[in-house]
């Protein structure tokens, strides 16, 4: 291995390490707010890369019918709630949330897809498509059993997770899609040629980045997820609903996933169940960074994403075994020097 062949695995590890990065901290988020070990998180990724790809051709996205359907059963658990507590004033708030809205954003993308607008505002419309998913399956699949044991809430996961990729498959097909570049431009840095795709990734990456910092330490509704994050009971006492944090973290888990999909549409053959894989090393990245720091989760699925490409050039074969086994050690460490203490009952 030379000079040259270092740089090129370099490049290639920090750009799938961003992308993994953004999810250890989605997953990070979750479970600190909710408790839920969010596997669906890779499914946001395939139905965003898969919906811009279809964008781009001129169809229409499938998650048109999931985000719809989803809106519906979501607003009916919701007028179910409110006619229990006979809260009606709550009605035309849940209209225009689960029902309105995503029917506004479908009826925006089913007009624009023959259009074959610009690729950037072809990313936004599939960012209307795929965010407001997060609240939805929030609504539908967690806040009801949002009392739930760590288990219990991890099986809901697994479930959901089959049923996103089920209905993956149903609406986008078993092949693989790739959508155009936003932009064929490479740049010369040393003897390595860096594509603008890449630095497009990275860039991205840190303006998520920092944005999430300036909205946990700025904004109201930033600090109060970090107060649910320390202390869920303590929060409620203090007048933050549990509902309101798990619906944004989900919204933010969401908006991630789609940025994150929409970055690695261009780079990569997305198929109706890749963002498993994708996801699970954002958890695996999580994992090194200890599952309790953000930074340290950036620079655990940073850690990934450099081990991945030095794996695929020395065991091309074996690089997601070496990837998941990095996790051992981390656990065993963990296991040995952390205090095992039963949940307590709420």
């Amino acid at each position: 291995m030379n000079l040259d062949t270092v740089l090129w695995l370099v490049q290639d590890g920090i750009s799938n390490g961003a992308i993994y990065a953004l999810l250890a901290l989605a997953l990070l988020l979750v479970f600190a707010v909710t408790r839920v070990i969010f596997v669906p998180q890779g499914e946001f990724i395939a139905y965003a890369a898969l919906s811009l790809t279809m964008l781009q051709a001129g169809q229409l996205p499938g998650t048109v019918y999931v985000l719809v359907g989803g809106g519906l059963l979501a607003a009916a658990y919701e007028i179910a709630a409110a006619l229990r507590a006979r809260a009606g004033a709550r009605l035309p708030r849940v209209l225009a949330f689960y029902v309105l809205l995503p029917a506004a954003i479908a009826v925006l993308a089913w007009w624009a897809a023959p259009r074959k607008f610009d690729l950037w505002v072809q990313a936004l419309i599939v960012l209307g498509l795929v965010v407001p998913l997060g609240p939805i399956l929030y609504r539908i699949a967690y806040q009801p059993l949002a009392n739930a044991s760590v288990v219990v809430l991890f099986i809901v996961s697994m479930a959901v997770h089959y049923a996103l990729t089920g209905l993956g498959l149903l609406f986008f097909g078993g092949e693989g899609l790739r959508s155009a570049a936003f932009s064929d431009a490479q740049f010369k840095l040393g003897v390595v040629n860096v594509t603008a795709q890449s630095v497009l990734v990275v860039l991205a990456s840190v303006l998520v980045m920092l944005a999430l910092w300036l909205f946990f330490t700025r904004s109201l509704y930033g600090k109060a997820l970090r107060a649910t994050a320390v202390n869920r009971v303590g929060a409620r006492l203090v007048g933050i609903p549990a509902e309101l944090s798990g619906s944004l973290s989900f919204l933010l888990a969401a908006f991630i996933g789609a940025v994150s999909g929409v970055l690695v549409a261009p780079i990569a053959t997305i198929y109706y169940d890749t963002g498993f894989l994708i996801g699970l090393k954002g958890f695996v990245g999580a994992i090194l960074g200890g599952m309790a720091s953000y930074p340290l989760a950036a620079l655990g699925a940073l850690a990934v994403g450099l081990l991945e490409s030095f794996s695929s050039f020395w065991a091309s074969a074996f690089k997601e075994t070496i990837v998941f086994t990095a996790i051992i050690p981390v656990l065993v460490w963990r296991s040995l020097t952390s205090r095992h203490v039963e949940d307590e009952e709420e």
